[in-house]
């Protein structure tokens, strides 16, 4: 067992959660509170009923998403959206979100947890949004079927393919989830490959016109990474156990 509050403020340090800015929807942080004992991790990418369903046996507990509650900005309690945190509630389960704090940590963020996961050598932090590096650049050498090959085994799913660049990968740079609309941008910093993990239809002919490879692993494949981290490191850090709630949608 464990005290929620101890927890938060280890993550909230780790995560530098007030220092690092993010989408007005994500209120990085504790979201919804329990009676304040842990005495379980449970990581998932999107704080979603399905997730909360499946994560609510086995006493209070503390679930760590990349997605929180409140994407859609202020809603009514009613609906799904009711049913969700009564859910949580009755569960005593607690709800702690890391959006961009989670996808730029340099040990235990997707950004590292990908580029690892695909050989990317000579990481180095790129593309500015607020005073923060979104992304990671670095050295890959091979060809861009061997990169797609790769990069499905570490997402453990498909990948679209845009083979706008050369054959032979070299400087290649990715930003995890939804970042295929800055295919413009990363360009600009001289990559002739870039990774994310859903981009909109224009991205790809975009990518043609430019002369640079794009490679979407999806979404949600690609920031699983994270909170797999982060719940194993809480949970070593006061000796609870961690469960990985999956629920993949395939974007």
């Amino acid at each position: 067992m464990a005290s929620l509050a101890d927890l938060v403020d280890v993550l909230n340090r780790e995560l530098r959660i007030t220092e690092i800015p993010d989408y007005p929807g994500a209120v990085n942080g504790l979201q919804l509170a329990n009676g304040g004992q842990v005495w379980r991790i449970v990581a998932a990418v999107d704080a979603s009923l399905p997730v909360i369903e499946e994560a609510k046996a086995g006493g209070p507990g503390l679930l760590i998403v990349h997605h929180g509650m409140f994407w859609q900005g202020t809603q009514p309690l009613t609906g799904s959206f009711y049913r969700k945190i009564k859910t949580a509630m009755d569960a005593g389960l607690a709800i702690y979100s890391a959006h961009l704090p989670l996808d730029v940590h340099p040990v235990l963020g997707n950004n590292i947890g990908l580029a690892s996961a695909i050989g990317l050598c000579d990481a180095q932090p790129f593309f500015d949004w607020k005073g923060i590096q979104l992304g990671l650049r670095g050295k890959w050498h091979g060809s861009r079927a061997k990169l797609a090959e790769t990069l499905a085994m570490a997402v453990g799913g498909r990948v679209h393919t845009c083979p706008g660049g050369p054959d032979q990968v070299s400087a290649l740079g990715l930003i995890t989830g939804g970042a295929g609309s800055e295919v413009a941008k990363a360009a600009q910093h001289g990559i002739d490959t870039f990774i994310s993990g859903e981009g909109p239809h224009w991205s790809h002919t975009l990518a043609l016109e430019l002369g640079v490879n794009l490679l979407l692993g999806g979404h949600y494949a690609t920031e699983t990474f994270g909170v797999r981290a982060l719940a194993t490191m809480i949970s070593e850090r006061f000796a609870l156990p961690w469960t990985f709630v999956d629920q993949p949608t395939d974007l």
